[in-house]
């Protein structure tokens, strides 16, 4: 008797996995084993076990890597301040590097000698899911079924589906590609392709359209310690149940829509509209308290930092040893970033209302314009005199040229 080889599928029970478990089997011959990584999908993942293997699956494994997600890969996120592109929380970026982890630690397992994933050859995932798996276990084979199959739209992966009875969370007439974890929602496709259609009401299934939310502020008190965020309004939580938290409290006063048209790695740019309600409220205090704990120097390196921090993240560039460096730095700058932060909610803004740190380098003794001691302004005539220089001394050689 011939055993089949074994194949571990990154399963989200998505319209694109769901007819990747029949493909590989009818395309490779694999036995395929599912695995999908609880990242905060919610119900999403109730059904997945018996779709699963009603698509031809033999075993599927559900992991449950929230905290795992928060501590690990949200929060040094986090703490580097790092946002793509001005805009984008890096939502699915920083999940796929957790998913495809967690996949060659099943196909170990399982004695698998591939693994699968159902990014497309257009994506950004692609690249994400491939590079953890070459940095973790390089002897593991990678299918990536997009680039390989001659299906090329999502009509004719509805229509392969619908022809051997799987079931897609998806429509023709509802083409949305959704990603959600602990930190967001992603949406693109259909209308959303164009970046003059403004996103429809029916769009967002987590956050209060701005216009409908509440007609009073609320605000909400976080406190950081090195960086990370440990308790709001007084109340400790673990960082699950306080990411879950801030996302009902932001969502509910229309915070974190994002609607952005990105640079992706592989050239191409798209839109994406990202419900991020509760990253928005943590990545805007994180900021603030940094702005009165960390010094000019510092926080201006920082700054360069965390935009190439989020291009390795966004990159897939995860498991690296420029990352690695980087979180070091990181790391060093947050040992003062502890404090509590008090932020605005109203009807989609989220405004800093007061932060204090006991590591605060602000002095209101030496900021203020009333009378003062600790401060001699005519100081300031030799510093720029000096400062200055430079200028003086280019001006004098172009007036000299001219003169001549």
């Amino acid at each position: 008797m011939v055993v089949a080889k074994k194949v571990v599928l990154a399963y989200s029970g998505g319209l694109d996995t769901s007819i990747i478990i029949p493909w590989l089997k009818e395309n490779y011959g694999y036995e395929v084993i599912a695995m999908v990584a609880d990242v905060g999908q919610g119900e999403e993942l109730a059904p997945l076990r018996e779709k699963a293997t009603k698509s031809g699956a033999s075993k599927i494994y559900i992991e449950d890597v929230k905290r795992e997600f928060v501590e690990d890969f949200i929060f040094p996120t986090l703490k580097a301040g790092a946002i793509y592109e001005g805009k984008y929380l890096l939502g699915t970026s920083f999940a796929r590097p957790l998913i495809a982890k967690k996949l060659v630690e099943i196909a170990e397992k399982e004695g698998a000698e591939a693994v699968a994933h159902g990014a497309t050859g257009k994506g950004n995932d692609q690249v994400r899911f491939e590079l953890t798996v070459k940095a973790l276990n390089p002897d593991l084979k990678i299918i990536a079924p997009w680039r390989e199959w001659n299906i090329r739209s999502r009509e004719q992966a509805i229509d392969y589906a619908r022809e051997r009875g799987i079931p897609v969370p998806v429509t023709k007439e509802h083409p949305y590609s959704m990603d959600r974890n602990l930190w967001h929602l992603s949406h693109e496709g259909g209308d959303l392709e164009d970046p003059w259609n403004e996103p429809k009401r029916h769009v967002y299934l987590i956050i209060t359209p701005p216009e409908e939310a509440p007609d009073r502020p609320e605000y909400v008190e976080i406190e950081f310690e090195k960086g990370v965020p440990v308790k709001v309004n007084g109340k400790e939580y673990d960082p699950v149940a306080l990411v879950e938290y801030l996302n009902e409290v932001a969502a509910a006063n229309g915070v974190g829509i994002i609607d952005m048209v990105e640079n992706r790695l592989v050239g191409m740019k798209s839109r994406g509209v990202y419900e991020c309600p509760g990253g928005t409220v943590l990545f805007l205090a994180h900021r603030e308290l940094e702005s009165i704990t960390l010094d000019r120097e510092t926080m201006h390196f920082k700054q360069k930092v965390a935009v190439k921090y989020a291009q390795l993240v966004y990159d897939g560039m995860w498991y690296t040893p420029l990352k690695e460096a980087l979180d070091a730095f990181v790391d060093s700058t947050q040992q003062t970033v502890t404090g509590t932060v008090r932020m605005k909610l109203y009807k989609g803004n989220c405004t800093p209302a007061g932060v204090k740190s006991p590591y605060s380098l602000y002095r209101e003794d030496f900021a203020t314009f009333g009378a003062d001691e600790v401060y001699n302004q005519k100081d300031a005539e030799g510093f720029i005199n000096l400062l200055g220089l430079p200028l003086k001394v280019r001006a004098m050689m172009r007036k000299e040229n001219q003169e001549a």
